[in-house]
């Protein structure tokens, strides 16, 4: 038997094929229910529409921004991005509904992309991020939604500046040696230091990971973010956390209940046992820092894009070019040694007789 569903939430397939929950209580407003469903994302949502403390949306005006964003959130093309995605992309959408939602569509050119993209200027991520949202909606309102005929984000550029992995601190290899001795092979600390180490997983894969994914000492798993399958050797330090820390069924990194993290419970986890070894890293961090290592012995951008899972060469170029930056510094550094002492004088260290 299926359970019952829970009260007042309300199952809906748009024509898109997209599947869509709200929570509607007898003739009342219908209150749109973020999330996947069954995360706790989607049932703390649904909590806030039942207690009537989550935003009831106002009906949007026919052909305005926030009425074109509605039909682009219930789209199959909404549908196929990952679950990061919707949630960082969701996030920009309520705020430019909320300084723009009212503006009509006709009225939205290059110039207003532009501007919007300047006023988050200060912070270039953020600028990019709110740029690449909005070209992805623009691309579906001209293509399938066929709600617009041109595209006012063509043409305007990603500003330049450091835009990938913003604010996260690659671990030195000091703090590496750090975590290891305060957090020693058997604990569920160093079991998790080591899969994102020798990983090199997000952590949206790494809470997922276990060893159903395990094949002749090879992870296969597919990125939460981008889709790609990864093929992962598991190296002999891993294998040795693996074989004495405790694991779950279906997740080698579990809670004290013995229950697999969600990936953003897993996160602050991880940041105060990092802490408690004074190291100011985070799990991201670790993923740099073996990319770094990775690229410092000479791993090419294409297996870094494998084993990292990075569609094009942009974020494996960063560590290579820096790794052969710093090699060749290296280099250029012993030339500034002088191996060549001037010739003597003339006479000079010479016996008289032979002046």
């Amino acid at each position: 038997m299926p359970r019952p569903r829970p009260p007042y939430l309300h199952r809906e397939t748009t024509r898109h094929g997209a599947v869509v929950w709200y929570v509607r209580k007898n003739d009342g407003p219908r209150i749109r229910v973020k999330g996947e469903y069954g995360s706790p994302e989607f049932w703390a949502a649904y909590r806030e529409a039942l207690e009537g403390r989550a935003e009831v949306q106002k009906k949007a005006s026919p052909h305005t921004l926030q009425w074109a964003l509605d039909k682009y959130r219930a789209s199959s093309a909404w549908a196929s991005l990952s679950n990061a995605t919707r949630r960082q992309r969701e996030n920009i959408f309520k705020a430019v509904i909320a300084s723009a939602g009212n503006e009509r569509l006709s009225d939205i050119d290059k110039a207003s992309i532009i501007a919007s993209r300047e006023k988050r200027a200060a912070t270039p991520h953020a600028a990019n991020v709110y740029l690449k949202a909005m070209r992805s909606f623009y691309a579906w309102a001209c293509g399938d939604g066929a709600i617009v005929e041109t595209d006012p984000t063509k043409g305007v550029s990603l500003l330049k500046g450091k835009n990938d992995d913003v604010g996260f601190h690659t671990w030195t290899e000091e703090e590496v040696a750090r975590f290891e001795a305060r957090w020693p092979i058997g604990t569920r600390e160093r079991l998790a230091f080591d899969l994102l180490l020798y990983t090199g997983l997000r952590r949206g894969d790494a809470v997922r990971v276990g060893r159903q994914h395990v094949k002749d000492g090879v992870i296969y798993i597919k990125a939460e973010k981008t889709g790609e399958d990864l093929f992962i050797p598991v190296l002999p330090p891993f294998a040795a956390s693996i074989a004495a820390a405790p694991t779950g069924d279906l997740a080698f990194i579990v809670g004290s209940d013995g229950k697999p993290f969600v990936k953003e419970s897993f996160g602050n986890w991880f940041r105060e046992v990092c802490r408690s070894a004074d190291c100011p890293g985070a799990a991201h961090g670790l993923r740099k820092a073996g990319a770094t290592r990775a690229a410092e012995n000479g791993a090419s951008d294409k297996e870094l894009m494998a084993l990292f899972g990075w569609t094009n060469g942009k974020m494996a170029n960063l560590y290579t070019k820096a790794a052969d930056r710093r090699k060749l510094a290296a280099a250029a550094a012993e030339r500034l040694l002088n191996k060549n002492p001037p010739h003597p004088v003339p006479g000079a260290g010479m016996k008289a007789e032979n002046t």
